[in-house]
Protein backbone atom coordinates (compact mmCIF):
# COMPACT_ATOMS: atom_id res chain seq x y z
CA UNK A 1 0.00 0.00 0.00
CA UNK A 2 1.12 3.85 -0.56
CA UNK A 3 2.35 5.61 2.07
CA UNK A 4 -1.32 7.58 1.92
CA UNK A 5 -2.15 9.80 5.09
CA UNK A 6 0.39 12.11 5.30
CA UNK A 7 -1.94 14.56 3.74
CA UNK A 8 -0.34 12.56 0.24
CA UNK A 9 2.28 10.78 2.23
CA UNK A 10 4.25 8.36 -0.03
CA UNK A 11 4.95 5.51 2.27
CA UNK A 12 2.34 3.29 1.61
CA UNK A 13 1.97 0.69 4.84
CA UNK A 14 -0.31 0.34 7.57
CA UNK A 15 1.24 3.32 9.37
CA UNK A 16 2.02 4.91 6.06
CA UNK A 17 -1.75 5.12 5.19
CA UNK A 18 -2.87 5.76 8.69
CA UNK A 19 -0.30 8.80 7.95
CA UNK A 20 -1.79 9.85 5.01
CA UNK A 21 -5.32 9.73 6.35
CA UNK A 22 -4.73 10.73 9.58
CA UNK A 23 -1.44 12.67 9.18
CA UNK A 24 -3.01 15.54 7.78
CA UNK A 25 -2.71 17.33 11.21
CA UNK A 26 -0.10 19.97 11.73
CA UNK A 27 -0.63 23.18 12.62
CA UNK A 28 2.47 25.77 12.76
CA UNK A 29 5.90 23.64 12.88
CA UNK A 30 7.85 24.00 15.75
CA UNK A 31 11.70 23.97 15.73
CA UNK A 32 13.79 21.80 17.92
CA UNK A 33 15.91 23.10 20.49
CA UNK A 34 19.14 24.15 19.77
CA UNK A 35 18.47 22.70 16.13
CA UNK A 36 21.99 21.38 14.21
CA UNK A 37 19.94 21.03 11.19
CA UNK A 38 19.54 22.92 8.02
CA UNK A 39 16.12 23.73 8.86
CA UNK A 40 14.73 27.51 9.29
CA UNK A 41 16.37 29.29 11.91
CA UNK A 42 12.66 30.34 13.35
CA UNK A 43 9.70 28.22 12.96
CA UNK A 44 7.21 30.58 10.15
CA UNK A 45 3.94 31.47 10.19
CA UNK A 46 0.88 29.85 8.49
CA UNK A 47 -0.11 32.62 5.43
CA UNK A 48 -2.75 35.22 6.64
CA UNK A 49 -5.99 34.62 4.98
CA UNK A 50 -6.74 37.11 2.59
CA UNK A 51 -10.40 38.67 2.19
CA UNK A 52 -12.81 37.15 -0.28
CA UNK A 53 -13.64 40.58 -1.32
CA UNK A 54 -9.84 40.92 -2.65
CA UNK A 55 -8.88 37.42 -4.03
CA UNK A 56 -5.99 37.12 -5.94
CA UNK A 57 -5.22 34.90 -9.38
CA UNK A 58 -6.37 31.47 -8.62
CA UNK A 59 -3.14 30.50 -9.79
CA UNK A 60 -1.69 32.60 -6.75
CA UNK A 61 -3.91 31.00 -4.73
CA UNK A 62 -3.36 27.69 -4.90
CA UNK A 63 0.64 28.70 -4.65
CA UNK A 64 -0.30 30.22 -1.33
CA UNK A 65 -2.60 27.70 -0.25
CA UNK A 66 0.46 25.16 -0.58
CA UNK A 67 2.84 27.08 0.85
CA UNK A 68 0.95 27.55 4.19
CA UNK A 69 0.26 23.70 3.93
CA UNK A 70 3.87 22.78 3.95
CA UNK A 71 4.50 25.52 7.64
CA UNK A 72 1.45 23.83 8.88
CA UNK A 73 2.64 20.74 7.96
CA UNK A 74 6.52 20.51 8.16
CA UNK A 75 6.65 16.48 7.92
CA UNK A 76 5.20 16.59 4.73
CA UNK A 77 6.56 18.87 3.10
CA UNK A 78 9.61 17.37 3.66
CA UNK A 79 8.22 14.29 2.09
CA UNK A 80 7.44 16.26 -1.01
CA UNK A 81 11.32 17.34 -0.88
CA UNK A 82 11.06 20.99 0.76
CA UNK A 83 14.24 20.26 2.84
CA UNK A 84 14.00 23.73 4.58
CA UNK A 85 11.56 22.11 6.96
CA UNK A 86 14.21 19.47 8.19
CA UNK A 87 13.94 18.62 11.80
CA UNK A 88 10.50 19.86 12.27
CA UNK A 89 7.61 18.23 13.82
CA UNK A 90 3.87 19.71 13.67
CA UNK A 91 2.65 21.54 16.32
CA UNK A 92 0.03 18.87 17.72
CA UNK A 93 -1.03 21.06 20.85
CA UNK A 94 -4.53 21.71 21.19
CA UNK A 95 -4.62 25.11 20.68
CA UNK A 96 -2.17 24.58 17.27
CA UNK A 97 -4.94 21.83 16.18
CA UNK A 98 -7.80 24.22 16.80
CA UNK A 99 -5.50 27.19 14.71
CA UNK A 100 -5.61 24.02 12.07
CA UNK A 101 -9.12 23.72 11.62
CA UNK A 102 -9.60 27.37 12.19
CA UNK A 103 -6.77 27.72 8.86
CA UNK A 104 -8.76 24.96 6.71
CA UNK A 105 -12.30 26.70 7.52
CA UNK A 106 -10.85 30.04 6.16
CA UNK A 107 -9.60 28.32 3.02
CA UNK A 108 -12.39 26.37 2.34
CA UNK A 109 -14.62 29.90 2.28
CA UNK A 110 -11.83 31.99 -0.08
CA UNK A 111 -11.76 28.49 -2.50
CA UNK A 112 -15.69 28.85 -2.47
CA UNK A 113 -15.32 32.80 -3.47
CA UNK A 114 -13.88 31.52 -6.86
CA UNK A 115 -17.30 31.44 -8.80
CA UNK A 116 -17.28 29.60 -11.90
CA UNK A 117 -17.21 33.09 -13.91
CA UNK A 118 -14.46 33.90 -12.55
CA UNK A 119 -12.70 30.76 -13.63
CA UNK A 120 -11.68 28.52 -16.83
CA UNK A 121 -12.90 25.17 -16.83
CA UNK A 122 -9.40 23.61 -16.13
CA UNK A 123 -9.68 26.13 -12.57
CA UNK A 124 -12.84 24.97 -11.48
CA UNK A 125 -11.37 21.38 -11.52
CA UNK A 126 -8.89 22.41 -9.71
CA UNK A 127 -11.15 24.57 -7.37
CA UNK A 128 -12.99 21.19 -6.31
CA UNK A 129 -9.83 19.38 -5.87
CA UNK A 130 -8.94 22.04 -3.22
CA UNK A 131 -12.01 21.79 -1.89
CA UNK A 132 -12.34 17.90 -1.62
CA UNK A 133 -8.92 17.71 0.21
CA UNK A 134 -10.21 20.84 3.18
CA UNK A 135 -12.82 18.90 3.63
CA UNK A 136 -10.81 15.52 3.94
CA UNK A 137 -8.26 17.24 6.19
CA UNK A 138 -11.73 18.84 8.11
CA UNK A 139 -13.10 15.50 8.38
CA UNK A 140 -10.32 13.82 10.05
CA UNK A 141 -10.04 16.80 12.87
CA UNK A 142 -13.05 18.01 13.49
CA UNK A 143 -15.85 15.27 12.41
CA UNK A 144 -13.84 12.06 13.41
CA UNK A 145 -11.41 14.04 15.92
CA UNK A 146 -8.28 11.51 15.40
CA UNK A 147 -5.99 13.81 17.38
CA UNK A 148 -8.00 12.88 20.28
CA UNK A 149 -9.00 9.35 19.79
CA UNK A 150 -6.46 7.27 17.34
CA UNK A 151 -2.81 7.11 17.85
CA UNK A 152 -2.57 6.38 13.92
CA UNK A 153 -3.17 10.08 13.48
CA UNK A 154 0.68 10.50 14.80
CA UNK A 155 2.67 7.73 13.68
CA UNK A 156 3.05 8.77 10.09
CA UNK A 157 4.19 12.09 10.56
CA UNK A 158 7.03 10.80 13.25
CA UNK A 159 8.36 8.84 10.46
CA UNK A 160 12.10 9.70 9.91
CA UNK A 161 12.97 7.68 7.25
CA UNK A 162 13.20 10.48 4.76
CA UNK A 163 16.36 11.66 6.85
CA UNK A 164 17.87 8.09 6.96
CA UNK A 165 17.03 6.49 3.16
CA UNK A 166 16.58 9.14 0.97
CA UNK A 167 19.76 10.37 -0.22
CA UNK A 168 19.27 13.66 -0.62
CA UNK A 169 21.65 15.42 0.81
CA UNK A 170 25.21 13.96 2.00
CA UNK A 171 24.93 11.80 5.20
CA UNK A 172 26.63 14.09 7.66
CA UNK A 173 23.84 16.78 6.50
CA UNK A 174 21.24 13.94 7.24
CA UNK A 175 22.35 13.25 10.62
CA UNK A 176 22.20 16.63 11.00
CA UNK A 177 18.24 17.18 10.39
CA UNK A 178 17.52 13.48 12.15
CA UNK A 179 19.31 15.38 15.31
CA UNK A 180 16.94 18.20 15.03
CA UNK A 181 14.06 15.80 14.70
CA UNK A 182 14.83 13.77 17.51
CA UNK A 183 15.59 16.27 20.05
CA UNK A 184 12.00 17.55 18.70
CA UNK A 185 10.13 14.13 18.98
CA UNK A 186 10.09 14.87 23.34
CA UNK A 187 7.97 17.47 23.03
CA UNK A 188 5.67 15.98 20.27
CA UNK A 189 5.40 12.67 22.75
CA UNK A 190 4.01 15.45 25.99
CA UNK A 191 1.85 16.50 23.32
CA UNK A 192 0.39 13.19 22.22
CA UNK A 193 -0.45 12.15 25.47
CA UNK A 194 -1.85 15.08 26.35
CA UNK A 195 -4.50 15.02 23.71
CA UNK A 196 -5.07 11.08 23.56
CA UNK A 197 -8.41 11.13 25.54
CA UNK A 198 -9.13 7.42 27.61
CA UNK A 199 -10.80 4.95 27.51
CA UNK A 200 -9.71 3.81 24.38
CA UNK A 201 -10.40 0.95 21.76
CA UNK A 202 -8.46 -2.01 22.68
CA UNK A 203 -7.04 -1.65 19.26
CA UNK A 204 -5.76 1.35 19.07
CA UNK A 205 -4.25 0.71 22.50
CA UNK A 206 -2.59 -1.98 20.71
CA UNK A 207 -1.37 -0.02 18.07
CA UNK A 208 -0.19 2.60 20.06
CA UNK A 209 2.12 0.26 22.24
CA UNK A 210 2.89 -1.42 18.84
CA UNK A 211 3.81 1.86 16.95
CA UNK A 212 5.86 3.84 19.68
CA UNK A 213 7.85 0.98 21.10
CA UNK A 214 8.95 -0.17 17.67
CA UNK A 215 10.29 3.58 16.90
CA UNK A 216 11.92 3.62 20.13
CA UNK A 217 13.87 0.38 19.36
CA UNK A 218 14.17 1.43 15.89
CA UNK A 219 15.59 4.81 17.31
CA UNK A 220 18.51 3.00 19.61
CA UNK A 221 19.23 -0.41 17.56
CA UNK A 222 19.36 0.97 13.47
CA UNK A 223 19.94 4.61 13.58
CA UNK A 224 23.42 4.79 15.26
CA UNK A 225 24.12 2.03 12.39
CA UNK A 226 22.90 4.68 9.26
CA UNK A 227 25.23 7.25 10.59
CA UNK A 228 27.69 5.10 11.79
CA UNK A 229 30.74 6.41 9.05
CA UNK A 230 30.29 9.96 10.29
CA UNK A 231 33.26 10.49 12.09
CA UNK A 232 32.56 13.98 13.71
CA UNK A 233 32.77 13.49 17.71
CA UNK A 234 30.88 16.01 18.41
CA UNK A 235 27.99 14.74 15.82
CA UNK A 236 28.37 11.69 17.08
CA UNK A 237 27.99 12.69 20.48
CA UNK A 238 24.49 14.81 19.88
CA UNK A 239 23.19 12.07 18.00
CA UNK A 240 23.49 9.42 21.22
CA UNK A 241 21.81 12.09 23.16
CA UNK A 242 19.08 13.08 20.93
CA UNK A 243 18.57 9.31 20.57
CA UNK A 244 18.30 8.57 23.93
CA UNK A 245 15.81 11.01 24.65
CA UNK A 246 13.80 10.50 21.41
CA UNK A 247 13.52 6.76 22.33
CA UNK A 248 12.88 7.52 26.27
CA UNK A 249 9.71 9.78 24.93
CA UNK A 250 8.75 7.22 22.56
CA UNK A 251 8.93 4.15 25.00
CA UNK A 252 7.31 6.55 27.90
CA UNK A 253 3.92 6.76 25.17
CA UNK A 254 4.29 2.98 25.09
CA UNK A 255 4.49 2.25 28.52
CA UNK A 256 1.46 4.91 29.51
CA UNK A 257 -0.61 3.32 26.70
CA UNK A 258 -0.12 -0.42 28.38
CA UNK A 259 -1.32 1.35 31.85
CA UNK A 260 -4.55 1.50 29.22
CA UNK A 261 -5.34 -2.11 28.46
CA UNK A 262 -7.39 -2.88 31.52
CA UNK A 263 -10.12 -0.11 30.78
CA UNK A 264 -9.90 -0.21 27.44
CA UNK A 265 -12.83 -0.61 25.38
CA UNK A 266 -14.56 -1.96 21.85
CA UNK A 267 -15.82 1.65 21.30
CA UNK A 268 -14.22 2.46 17.91
CA UNK A 269 -17.22 2.96 15.25
CA UNK A 270 -17.56 5.78 13.33
CA UNK A 271 -21.50 5.10 13.17
CA UNK A 272 -23.67 5.16 9.68
CA UNK A 273 -23.97 9.20 9.49
CA UNK A 274 -19.94 9.89 10.42
CA UNK A 275 -18.88 6.75 7.99
CA UNK A 276 -21.14 8.12 5.21
CA UNK A 277 -20.01 11.67 5.80
CA UNK A 278 -15.94 10.39 5.36
CA UNK A 279 -16.77 9.03 1.92
CA UNK A 280 -18.37 12.12 0.22
CA UNK A 281 -15.63 14.36 2.46
CA UNK A 282 -12.43 12.75 1.64
CA UNK A 283 -13.50 10.67 -1.85
CA UNK A 284 -16.84 12.45 -3.13
CA UNK A 285 -18.48 9.28 -3.00
CA UNK A 286 -22.39 9.95 -1.81
CA UNK A 287 -23.71 6.08 -2.95
CA UNK A 288 -26.28 5.40 -0.11
CA UNK A 289 -24.40 2.78 2.75
CA UNK A 290 -26.73 -0.65 1.44
CA UNK A 291 -25.94 0.16 -2.17
CA UNK A 292 -22.64 0.27 -1.31
CA UNK A 293 -22.34 -3.31 0.67
CA UNK A 294 -23.97 -4.66 -2.05
CA UNK A 295 -21.39 -3.75 -4.54
CA UNK A 296 -18.89 -5.07 -2.07
CA UNK A 297 -20.59 -7.97 -1.61
CA UNK A 298 -21.14 -8.61 -5.44
CA UNK A 299 -17.37 -8.27 -5.74
CA UNK A 300 -16.47 -10.75 -3.28
CA UNK A 301 -19.00 -13.26 -4.85
CA UNK A 302 -17.57 -12.65 -8.05
CA UNK A 303 -13.71 -13.36 -6.50
CA UNK A 304 -14.88 -16.71 -4.97
CA UNK A 305 -16.41 -17.49 -8.33
CA UNK A 306 -13.58 -17.08 -10.28
CA UNK A 307 -11.18 -18.77 -7.08
CA UNK A 308 -13.34 -22.05 -7.26
CA UNK A 309 -12.60 -22.16 -11.52
CA UNK A 310 -8.78 -21.23 -10.88
CA UNK A 311 -9.08 -23.99 -7.71
CA UNK A 312 -10.81 -26.32 -10.14
CA UNK A 313 -7.08 -26.69 -12.16
CA UNK A 314 -4.72 -25.94 -9.55
CA UNK A 315 -6.00 -28.49 -6.41
CA UNK A 316 -8.94 -30.51 -7.55
CA UNK A 317 -11.02 -32.26 -5.03
CA UNK A 318 -9.34 -29.73 -2.47
CA UNK A 319 -11.15 -26.86 -0.24
CA UNK A 320 -10.63 -22.71 -1.35
CA UNK A 321 -8.61 -23.02 2.18
CA UNK A 322 -6.43 -25.85 0.68
CA UNK A 323 -6.10 -24.30 -2.68
CA UNK A 324 -5.19 -20.94 -1.55
CA UNK A 325 -2.55 -22.68 1.31
CA UNK A 326 -0.93 -24.53 -1.29
CA UNK A 327 -0.28 -21.47 -3.60
CA UNK A 328 1.14 -19.99 -0.25
CA UNK A 329 3.17 -22.89 0.59
CA UNK A 330 5.13 -22.07 -2.45
CA UNK A 331 7.57 -19.96 -0.90
CA UNK A 332 9.76 -17.45 -2.48
CA UNK A 333 13.59 -19.63 -2.39
CA UNK A 334 15.39 -17.16 -1.49
CA UNK A 335 13.29 -14.87 0.38
CA UNK A 336 10.53 -12.32 -0.65
CA UNK A 337 12.60 -9.60 -0.95
CA UNK A 338 14.97 -11.43 -3.09
CA UNK A 339 12.05 -12.46 -4.99
CA UNK A 340 10.59 -9.30 -5.88
CA UNK A 341 13.63 -8.06 -6.80
CA UNK A 342 13.24 -10.56 -9.84
CA UNK A 343 9.61 -9.73 -10.27
CA UNK A 344 10.05 -6.76 -10.62
CA UNK A 345 12.42 -6.93 -14.14
CA UNK A 346 10.03 -9.20 -15.16
CA UNK A 347 7.05 -6.76 -14.46
CA UNK A 348 8.40 -4.13 -16.27
CA UNK A 349 9.68 -5.62 -19.30
CA UNK A 350 5.50 -7.01 -19.30
CA UNK A 351 3.89 -3.28 -18.82
CA UNK A 352 6.02 -2.33 -21.78
CA UNK A 353 5.69 -5.06 -24.02
CA UNK A 354 1.37 -5.02 -23.37
CA UNK A 355 1.17 -1.34 -23.98
CA UNK A 356 -0.33 -1.28 -20.43
CA UNK A 357 0.48 2.25 -19.73
CA UNK A 358 3.26 4.80 -20.65
CA UNK A 359 6.71 4.07 -18.33
CA UNK A 360 7.54 8.14 -18.37
CA UNK A 361 11.50 7.17 -17.36
CA UNK A 362 14.23 4.75 -16.46
CA UNK A 363 13.70 4.90 -12.98
CA UNK A 364 13.74 2.07 -10.75
CA UNK A 365 12.91 0.92 -7.08
CA UNK A 366 14.85 -0.48 -5.03
CA UNK A 367 13.45 -3.28 -2.32
CA UNK A 368 14.52 -3.75 1.06
CA UNK A 369 13.24 -4.97 4.72
CA UNK A 370 10.82 -3.41 6.44
CA UNK A 371 12.41 -1.12 9.33
CA UNK A 372 10.48 -2.32 12.78
CA UNK A 373 8.69 0.85 13.69
CA UNK A 374 6.98 0.41 10.14
CA UNK A 375 6.14 -3.67 9.66
CA UNK A 376 2.38 -3.08 11.30
CA UNK A 377 1.46 -4.32 7.08
CA UNK A 378 3.04 -6.88 4.87
CA UNK A 379 4.63 -4.59 2.30
CA UNK A 380 4.34 -0.88 1.30
CA UNK A 381 6.28 1.60 -0.63
CA UNK A 382 8.12 4.84 -0.29
CA UNK A 383 8.09 7.05 -3.07
CA UNK A 384 9.81 10.72 -2.77
CA UNK A 385 7.94 13.96 -3.71
CA UNK A 386 7.95 15.89 -6.72
CA UNK A 387 10.68 18.37 -4.75
CA UNK A 388 13.46 15.07 -4.50
CA UNK A 389 14.62 15.16 -7.46
CA UNK A 390 16.40 11.94 -8.82
CA UNK A 391 15.70 9.91 -5.69
CA UNK A 392 15.42 6.50 -5.57
CA UNK A 393 11.82 4.64 -3.82
CA UNK A 394 12.02 2.26 -1.82
CA UNK A 395 9.47 -0.95 -1.69
CA UNK A 396 9.60 -2.44 1.84
CA UNK A 397 8.99 -6.08 2.52
CA UNK A 398 8.14 -7.32 6.18
CA UNK A 399 9.25 -9.99 8.03
CA UNK A 400 6.83 -12.00 10.31
CA UNK A 401 6.49 -10.78 14.07
CA UNK A 402 9.23 -12.48 16.22
CA UNK A 403 6.92 -13.04 18.60
CA UNK A 404 4.52 -15.14 16.97
CA UNK A 405 4.56 -18.69 16.90
CA UNK A 406 6.95 -20.60 14.09
CA UNK A 407 4.11 -21.61 12.27
CA UNK A 408 2.30 -18.04 12.46
CA UNK A 409 5.73 -16.88 11.09
CA UNK A 410 5.96 -19.37 8.23
CA UNK A 411 2.30 -18.14 7.35
CA UNK A 412 3.01 -14.67 7.12
CA UNK A 413 5.79 -15.32 4.26
CA UNK A 414 3.63 -14.75 0.83
CA UNK A 415 3.60 -17.54 -1.69
CA UNK A 416 4.87 -16.65 -5.02
CA UNK A 417 2.12 -16.19 -7.04
CA UNK A 418 0.77 -13.66 -4.02
CA UNK A 419 3.81 -11.77 -3.64
CA UNK A 420 3.61 -11.47 -7.56
CA UNK A 421 0.81 -9.10 -7.45
CA UNK A 422 1.75 -7.34 -4.31
CA UNK A 423 4.97 -6.31 -6.34
CA UNK A 424 2.53 -5.51 -8.97
CA UNK A 425 0.52 -3.50 -6.51
CA UNK A 426 3.43 -1.11 -5.40
CA UNK A 427 5.71 -1.20 -8.11
CA UNK A 428 4.65 -2.02 -11.87
CA UNK A 429 2.15 -0.81 -12.64
CA UNK A 430 0.53 -0.16 -8.91
CA UNK A 431 1.98 3.03 -7.11
CA UNK A 432 5.51 3.46 -8.24
CA UNK A 433 4.70 3.93 -11.64
CA UNK A 434 1.36 5.93 -10.67
CA UNK A 435 4.03 8.36 -8.86
CA UNK A 436 6.21 8.69 -12.07
CA UNK A 437 3.00 10.13 -13.39
CA UNK A 438 1.65 12.35 -10.78
CA UNK A 439 5.31 14.04 -10.14
CA UNK A 440 5.54 15.16 -14.12
CA UNK A 441 1.72 16.29 -13.72
CA UNK A 442 1.79 19.67 -15.05
CA UNK A 443 -0.81 20.52 -12.09
CA UNK A 444 1.43 21.01 -8.82
CA UNK A 445 -1.51 20.57 -6.65
CA UNK A 446 -2.22 17.30 -8.18
CA UNK A 447 1.85 16.31 -7.65
CA UNK A 448 1.24 17.11 -4.08
CA UNK A 449 -1.87 16.14 -2.98
CA UNK A 450 -2.38 12.27 -4.10
CA UNK A 451 -5.75 10.47 -2.36
CA UNK A 452 -6.05 7.50 -0.69
CA UNK A 453 -9.25 5.73 -3.00
CA UNK A 454 -7.59 7.00 -6.31
CA UNK A 455 -3.80 5.74 -5.09
CA UNK A 456 -4.95 2.59 -3.52
CA UNK A 457 -7.91 2.18 -5.77
CA UNK A 458 -4.73 2.68 -8.97
CA UNK A 459 -2.93 0.05 -7.64
CA UNK A 460 -5.50 -2.52 -6.76
CA UNK A 461 -7.23 -2.50 -9.76
CA UNK A 462 -3.54 -2.71 -11.75
CA UNK A 463 -3.50 -6.24 -10.12
CA UNK A 464 -6.85 -7.51 -12.23
CA UNK A 465 -5.78 -5.40 -14.99
CA UNK A 466 -2.05 -7.19 -15.25
CA UNK A 467 -4.61 -10.53 -14.93
CA UNK A 468 -6.76 -9.48 -17.92
CA UNK A 469 -4.06 -8.09 -19.63
CA UNK A 470 -2.29 -12.28 -19.34
CA UNK A 471 0.32 -12.03 -16.68
CA UNK A 472 1.01 -15.34 -15.88
CA UNK A 473 -0.43 -16.80 -19.35
CA UNK A 474 -3.50 -18.27 -17.62
CA UNK A 475 -1.52 -20.38 -15.07
CA UNK A 476 -3.84 -21.46 -12.01
CA UNK A 477 -1.87 -20.89 -9.45
CA UNK A 478 -1.28 -17.23 -10.49
CA UNK A 479 -4.67 -16.68 -10.80
CA UNK A 480 -4.95 -18.08 -7.10
CA UNK A 481 -2.39 -15.38 -6.15
CA UNK A 482 -4.15 -12.63 -8.08
CA UNK A 483 -7.39 -13.61 -6.20
CA UNK A 484 -6.47 -14.01 -2.72
CA UNK A 485 -5.12 -10.14 -2.64
CA UNK A 486 -8.43 -9.76 -4.12
CA UNK A 487 -10.43 -10.95 -1.79
CA UNK A 488 -8.24 -9.51 1.22
CA UNK A 489 -9.46 -6.44 0.05
CA UNK A 490 -13.01 -7.43 -0.40
CA UNK A 491 -12.85 -8.31 2.87
CA UNK A 492 -11.34 -5.17 4.37
CA UNK A 493 -14.25 -2.90 2.29
CA UNK A 494 -17.04 -5.12 4.34
CA UNK A 495 -15.42 -4.98 7.59
CA UNK A 496 -15.32 -1.25 7.23
CA UNK A 497 -18.78 -1.05 6.59
CA UNK A 498 -19.97 -3.53 8.91
CA UNK A 499 -17.69 -2.47 11.94
CA UNK A 500 -18.28 1.23 11.90
CA UNK A 501 -21.75 1.37 10.32
CA UNK A 502 -23.30 -2.34 11.87
CA UNK A 503 -22.19 -3.09 15.04
CA UNK A 504 -19.48 -6.06 13.50
CA UNK A 505 -17.39 -6.77 16.14
CA UNK A 506 -13.27 -7.50 15.73
CA UNK A 507 -13.72 -11.10 16.14
CA UNK A 508 -16.32 -11.31 13.56
CA UNK A 509 -14.11 -9.41 11.16
CA UNK A 510 -11.47 -11.42 11.99
CA UNK A 511 -13.15 -14.36 10.79
CA UNK A 512 -14.17 -13.19 7.63
CA UNK A 513 -10.62 -12.93 6.92
CA UNK A 514 -9.79 -15.98 7.50
CA UNK A 515 -12.90 -17.77 5.76
CA UNK A 516 -13.57 -15.54 2.84
CA UNK A 517 -10.36 -14.24 2.25
CA UNK A 518 -8.36 -17.30 3.70
CA UNK A 519 -5.60 -15.44 5.31
CA UNK A 520 -3.24 -16.85 8.23
CA UNK A 521 -4.12 -16.15 11.33
CA UNK A 522 -1.72 -13.62 12.01
CA UNK A 523 -2.79 -11.24 8.87
CA UNK A 524 -5.90 -11.91 10.11
CA UNK A 525 -5.66 -10.04 13.42
CA UNK A 526 -3.14 -7.46 11.99
CA UNK A 527 -6.10 -6.78 9.00
CA UNK A 528 -8.80 -7.03 11.15
CA UNK A 529 -7.49 -4.44 13.62
CA UNK A 530 -6.33 -2.18 10.93
CA UNK A 531 -10.45 -1.62 10.16
CA UNK A 532 -10.93 -0.03 13.94
CA UNK A 533 -8.27 2.56 13.10
CA UNK A 534 -7.99 3.26 9.32
CA UNK A 535 -11.90 2.95 8.78
CA UNK A 536 -10.96 3.74 5.05
CA UNK A 537 -9.92 0.95 4.05
CA UNK A 538 -12.30 -0.20 1.91
CA UNK A 539 -10.94 2.49 -0.47
CA UNK A 540 -8.34 -0.12 -2.23
CA UNK A 541 -11.96 -2.16 -3.33
CA UNK A 542 -14.08 1.05 -3.64
CA UNK A 543 -11.20 2.74 -5.78
CA UNK A 544 -10.85 0.15 -8.15
CA UNK A 545 -14.67 -0.65 -8.77
CA UNK A 546 -14.76 3.18 -9.85
CA UNK A 547 -12.16 2.82 -12.12
CA UNK A 548 -13.26 0.23 -13.71
CA UNK A 549 -16.10 1.39 -14.53
CA UNK A 550 -14.91 4.53 -16.07
CA UNK A 551 -12.72 2.53 -17.90
CA UNK A 552 -15.57 0.53 -19.63
CA UNK A 553 -17.21 4.06 -19.89
CA UNK A 554 -14.29 5.84 -21.32
CA UNK A 555 -13.25 3.36 -23.84
CA UNK A 556 -16.33 2.14 -25.13
CA UNK A 557 -16.13 4.70 -27.51
CA UNK A 558 -12.39 4.94 -27.93
CA UNK A 559 -11.42 1.48 -29.08
CA UNK A 560 -12.21 -1.05 -26.29
CA UNK A 561 -9.28 -2.78 -24.90
CA UNK A 562 -6.81 -1.55 -27.65
CA UNK A 563 -7.82 2.24 -25.29
CA UNK A 564 -6.38 0.67 -22.15
CA UNK A 565 -3.20 2.63 -22.64
CA UNK A 566 -4.50 6.37 -23.56
CA UNK A 567 -7.22 5.63 -20.24
CA UNK A 568 -4.48 4.71 -18.10
CA UNK A 569 -2.33 7.57 -19.16
CA UNK A 570 -4.81 10.12 -18.90
CA UNK A 571 -6.12 8.68 -15.88
CA UNK A 572 -3.17 9.18 -14.08
CA UNK A 573 -2.69 12.68 -15.52
CA UNK A 574 -4.72 14.06 -13.27
CA UNK A 575 -2.48 13.55 -10.23
CA UNK A 576 -4.78 12.13 -6.99
CA UNK A 577 -7.93 13.69 -7.40
CA UNK A 578 -11.13 12.08 -5.80
CA UNK A 579 -12.08 9.21 -8.61
CA UNK A 580 -15.12 11.03 -9.21
CA UNK A 581 -13.90 14.28 -10.06
CA UNK A 582 -11.63 12.46 -12.67
CA UNK A 583 -14.63 10.80 -14.01
CA UNK A 584 -16.36 14.21 -14.66
CA UNK A 585 -13.19 15.48 -16.63
CA UNK A 586 -12.47 12.38 -18.75
CA UNK A 587 -16.60 11.92 -19.67
CA UNK A 588 -17.72 15.01 -19.48
CA UNK A 589 -21.29 15.47 -21.00
CA UNK A 590 -20.62 11.87 -21.23
CA UNK A 591 -20.52 11.31 -17.71
CA UNK A 592 -23.98 9.36 -16.50
CA UNK A 593 -23.25 9.89 -13.10
CA UNK A 594 -22.77 6.24 -11.95
CA UNK A 595 -19.45 5.66 -10.00
CA UNK A 596 -20.23 1.43 -9.90
CA UNK A 597 -20.97 -0.92 -12.70
CA UNK A 598 -24.65 -2.35 -11.44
Amino acid sequence: MLLIPQPASRALGAVAVAALLFGVAACASKPATESVASAPASTPAAAPSVPVTNLPPWADHLKQYEEAYFVANPTFAVSQGRHEFDGHLPDWSAAGLQQQVEWLQQQRKQAQAYTDAMLTPQQRFEREYLLARIDGDLFWLQDAAQPFHNPAFYTGSLDPSVYLSRPYAPLEARMKAFIAYARAVPAAAAEIRANLQTPMPKTFVQYGIAAFAGYADFYRKDVPAIFADIKDPDLQVALAASIAQAADAMQGLADWMKTLQASANDDFALGPDRFAKMLYATERVDTPLPELEKIGRADLQRNLDALKQACAQYAPGKTLHDCVLKMNHDKPKDGPVEEARKQLVMLRQFVADHQIVTIPSDERALVHEAPPYNSANSAYIDVPGPFDKGMPSTYYIAPPDPSWSKADQEAYIPGKADLLFTSVHEVWPGHFLQFLHSNRSPFQFGQLFVGYAFAEGWAHYAEQMMWDAGLGNGDPETHVGQLSNALLRDVRFLCAIGMHTQGMSVQTCETLFREQAFQDPGNARQQAARGTYDPAYLNYTMGKLMIMKLRADWTASRGGRDAWRAFHDQFLSYGGPPIPLVREQMLGDQDDGALFAE
